[in-house]
């Protein structure tokens, strides 16, 4: 399975949207600091999740999310837990 996600920074409340094939590892990496864009932002917490069955859909609404670059919509989408305006 392959996941699209969005982390919320506990520090300043801005998002990160990403994509992974495993996404306990992923959020452990962010918070780790492996991600170095992401080091100010720690720590951070999973706010929202979607599964889809191959990389490609995943990366696809990954992509169509960032495009919005609105966050009224990021966080419509983390109080519906849906991707309804995206996929």
């Amino acid at each position: 399975m392959y996941y699209l996600y969005i982390l919320q920074s506990q520090k300043n409340k801005r998002f990160y949207i990403g994509s992974t094939n495993n996404i306990e590892r992923r959020i452990m990496e962010h918070n780790s600091g492996k991600t170095k864009s992401l080091v100010y932002l720690r720590p951070l917490s999973l706010a929202f999740k979607k599964e889809f069955g191959t990389l490609k859909e995943a990366r696809s609404a990954e992509i169509k999310l960032k495009k919005f670059k609105n966050r009224n919509i990021i966080e419509r989408v983390i109080a519906d837990q849906e991707l309804k305006m995206c996929v």
